[in-house]
C-alpha cells in the first residue's frame, strides 16, 4: 500500500495534489511520502516480531536522503552503509554510529580508520586481506573492530545479473568452502572481533527459495564454527525482498519473508541482522515529470517527457518497468513510447507500452521510484539534479534542492595555464 492516490480527478502525495507540487517546484522532480515510508518500515519490523534478537538497518544506498533517512531512524532503523559518505549521512540524519553496518566490496583503509573512530558498530568483512587491515588500524587506535565475514554462498537469487552477488562469479564474500579457515584466521588477530557471518544474495528477489538455499548453507557454517569453538553471536542475513513495479506481479510478503527466517534460522540462537532497501522506499516515491511533446512517430508516438535517463537511471541500466500515469487522467488510453530529451537512444523509460493518454503539457509520474531513483542521479547533458520533495500529510517541503549548471560551472576552474 501506498499513499499516492486520486483524489477528485487528481492524483495526490498523501493530501497533497502533485499538481501543486509541479507548480511550485517544477519538474522533473521525486516526491516521497513520509506516511509510506512509516508504514512500510513498520510492516517490515512486525514481520520479524517473532524472532528472538534481531537488528534492522536500511541500506542507504537505496536512498540516501537526509529526510528519508530521519524518518527512519525515528522508526528505530539502523544504517547499512557501503562508504564513508553514506556513514556521515547516517550520523546527521541521527542514526546513532553503533547501529551502523559498513558492508561494501572495496572499503579503503582511509574508509575503515574514519569508521572506527566514529564508532561504527559492525564490520562485514568481504576477504582475508581487509580484515587484516582492519585489525591492524583497530590495533594502532587502541580499539577492538566488531566484525562478522561476509561469504559466497554460490546461491543464484533469480534476479536481474547486474543485482545479483551471492554467485562465485561475483564479486562479493568470500567462497563458502573457504570461509570455516579464513575465520579460524581472523579469530586469532589482535584488534579484531569477530562475532559471526554475513550474507547477501541480490535484489528485487520474488522467489524465496534461493533465498532459503543460502541461509541454510548459513546454518551449517555457524554449527561447523561453533564446533570449532568460535562463539558466534550474530548473523547478517543481508537484504533483497522486491517490490511490485508492475502492479499484477507480487512479490513475497515481508510476512511471508519473517515466517521463512523463523523457520530456517530456528535453534541458531543469535541476533540475526536484516538490511532491508528497496522494500522500505520503492513505494514511497515516484518521480513527476511534464509531457513536453507528443511526437509522431513511424509505428507509434513518442511521449517526450522533461525527465531523463539521468534523473532515473533504472530503464537504461536494467530495462526496469516504471507504471506512467497521468495526473489527471481522462480515461483515454493511448500506445506509446516514453521517452526523455538526453541525446541518446537509450533514453526511453518504456517502448510500445498501453499508457493514460496524455498530451504536450500535461503531468505524469513514474510510480515504485523511491529506491534508486534519486540516489543514481547524474548531470549528464549538463542538465540540473533533480530535486526531491517530501510530503507529510497536507504539507510538503523540498528536502534536497535542484541543483542548476550553474552550481556546477561554479565549481568548475580554467587553469591559467589555458589563458596563454
Amino acid at each position: 500500500m501506498d499513499h499516492f492516490q486520486l483524489r477528485d480527478g487528481v492524483l495526490h502525495a498523501e493530501d497533497v495534489p502533485l499538481t501543486r507540487i509541479a507548480e511550485e517546484v517544477g519538474t522533473p522532480v521525486y516526491v516521497y511520502s513520509r506516511a509510506t515510508l512509516k508504514r512500510h518500515a513498520r510492516v517490515f519490523r512486525e514481520a520479524l516480531s517473532a524472532l528472538p534478537r534481531v537488528h534492522i538497518a536500511f541500506a542507504i544506498k537505496a536512498n540516501p536522503n537526509l529526510a528519508v533517512l530521519n524518518v527512519l531512524s525515528r522508526e528505530g532503523f539502523g544504517a547499512d552503509i557501503v562508504s564513508v559518505g553514506e556513514m556521515k549521512r547516517a550520523l546527521a540524519a541521527g542514526v546513532p554510529a553503533a547501529d551502523i553496518v559498513f558492508s561494501g566490496v572495496g572499503k579503503t583503509r582511509e574508509e575503515l580508520g574514519e569508521a572506527l573512530k566514529a564508532g561504527v558498530g559492525q564490520f562485514n568483512i568481504e576477504l582475508e586481506e581487509e580484515g587484516v587491515a582492519l585489525a591492524e588500524l583497530a590495533r594502532d587506535m587502541g580499539k577492538r573492530a566488531t566484525a562478522v565475514l561476509r561469504i559466497n554462498p554460490d546461491v543464484d537469487a533469480g534476479t536481474h545479473a547486474k543485482i545479483s552477488t551471492g554467485m562465485k562469479e561475483n564479486k562479493f564474500g568470500v567462497p563458502i568452502d573457504e570461509a570455516a579457515a579464513i575465520y579460524d584466521r581472523l579469530a586469532a588477530l589482535d584488534g579484531l572481533d569477530m562475532q559471526g557471518l554475513a550474507l547477501h544474495i541480490g535484489s528485487q528477489i520474488f522467489d524465496l527459495g534461493p533465498i532459503e538455499r543460502a541461509y541454510a548453507k548459513v546454518g551449517g557454517l555457524v554449527r561447523e564454527l561453533r564446533g570449532a569453538g568460535h562463539g558466534i553471536d550474530r548473523v547478517d542475513l543481508g537484504g533483497g525482498l522486491g517490490v511490485p513495479y508492475e502492479r499484477d506481479k507480487a512479490p513475497p510478503t515481508p510476512a511471508d519473508y519473517g515466517a521463512m527466517v523463523a523457520r530456517v534460522t530456528k535453534g541458531w540462537d543469535v541476533t540475526l541482522m536484516f538490511e532491508p532497501g528497496r522494500v522500505i522506499v520503492g513505494n514511497a516515491g515516484v518521480l513527476l515529470t511534464r509531457v513536453i511533446w507528443v511526437k509522431p512517430g513511424v509505428i507509434r508516438p513518442f511521449v517526450i517527457v522533461d525527465a531523463a535517463m539521468n534523473d532515473l537511471a533504472r530503464p537504461a541500466l536494467y530495462d526496469a518497468w516504471h507504471d506512467f500515469e497521468a495526473v489527471e487522467p481522462s480515461g483515454e488510453r493511448m500506445d506509446a513510447n516514453i521517452a526523455g530529451p538526453v541525446c541518446e537512444s537509450g533514453d526511453t523509460f518504456a517502448m510500445g507500452r498501453t499508457i493514460d493518454a496524455v498530451q504536450s503539457g500535461d503531468l505524469a509520474i513514474f510510480r515504485t521510484a523511491g529506491a534508486y531513483g534519486a540516489t543514481m542521479a547524474s548531470t549528464y547533458n549538463s542538465r540540473a539534479l533533480v530535486p526531491e520533495v517530501m510530503v507529510d500529510g497536507d504539507r510538503f517541503a523540498v528536502v534536497a534542492e535542484r541543483v542548476m549548471p550553474e552550481r556546477l560551472i561554479a565549481a568548475e576552474h580554467v587553469p591559467d595555464f589555458l589563458q596563454d
